[in-house]
């Protein structure tokens, strides 16, 4: 029972959480204006968000029909029966709860209106798999994933922070490249089930474009990403230039296994993707933090 309810965490994609509020972290320390609580408050909340979205999506699956017994993902506990629906149901607003109670801790540390932006998050935790139009049915997954595992989670994480917005020019590309990057997860998820979701109409980029298409659209989300950023790293200089370099070179890994692998074998690459943006986040972080101590002044 316990190791069902851990499957159902998906601890294998919490990486991409973790991820965006880290290069938040990484471009409020580019400013100087790092701030213990407030980030880990961050890291809290998107944790839980994340694994909320991961229960609902669990739950609302199984309802609506899509999972089914056998499927080549990861085990389901609610579709193998484990675990009563109405227990996973549960569990998904209670997540949301504690993410809620972590929420008005930020408040303390940033504006009213924060408010809305954690409800919004919320909402799209049980929007991707919930509702009259669950957005992952619908081959808005991708776009849904660079906006809430990329945007928002890396410049609320900084602007909470600096509780400024004149860091936008170095937080706002960092989003962009960490959603595309998280958005490969999705890819690679959806590239091993489009058979599944396709026989159950669960239209998701990988069923309406192919696998060809968005294999080579997982290379293209990754060399993207690094050039969005391309302005910092020729401001870093040196230091720069070798965040990129490592994280292309582990994506273009993936990418190769990628192309090879199917079915079940498709399992451990989306786990290596989420770690492949997981060290791009932390080489990031560490590549702000030398170069800051190399020029304290900026």
């Amino acid at each position: 029972m316990i190791k069902s309810w851990i499957e159902a965490m998906r601890l294998r994609t919490l990486p991409v959480s973790v991820a965006g509020v880290i290069a938040g972290i990484a471009c409020a320390i580019e400013q100087d204006a790092f701030k213990l609580i407030p980030a880990v408050l961050c890291l809290a909340f998107a944790t839980m968000a994340q694994i909320a979205s991961n229960f609902g999506n669990e739950y609302y699956d199984f309802k609506n029909g899509i999972d089914k017994k056998g499927r080549a993902g990861f085990r389901r506990g609610v579709t193998e029966g484990e675990i009563n629906p109405t227990a996973m149901k549960r569990a998904t607003f209670i997540t949301l709860a504690m993410a809620a109670i972590v929420g008005c801790a930020m408040l303390f540390y940033g504006p009213w209106w924060l408010i809305i932006v954690g409800v919004v998050i919320m909402i799209f935790a049980l929007a991707y798999s919930a509702g009259p139009y669950p957005l992952s049915y619908h081959g808005l997954g991708d776009i849904a994933v660079i906006i809430f595992f990329g945007v928002i989670p890396v410049l609320f994480t900084c602007y909470l922070q600096t509780s400024t917005w004149q860091c936008i020019t170095t937080s706002l590309p960092t989003s962009i490249a960490i959603g595309l990057l998280a958005a490969n997860v999705l890819i690679v998820n959806n590239y091993r089930d489009m058979e599944d979701d396709a026989s159950v109409g669960k239209h998701t980029t990988v069923v309406i474009f192919g696998r060809k298409v968005m294999g080579w659209t997982y290379l293209l989300f990754g060399v993207i990403g690094m050039c969005i950023m391309l302005p910092i790293w020729i401001r870093f200089n040196t230091w720069g230039w070798m965040t990129p370099a490592i994280y292309l070179a582990l994506h273009g890994k993936t990418w190769l296994k990628l192309r090879q692998a199917e079915g079940i074998a498709l399992n451990p690459l989306l786990g290596k993707t989420a770690l492949n943006l997981l060290i791009f986040a932390v080489i990031y972080l560490t590549t702000c933090i030398a170069y800051t101590s190399l020029h304290p002044s900026l």
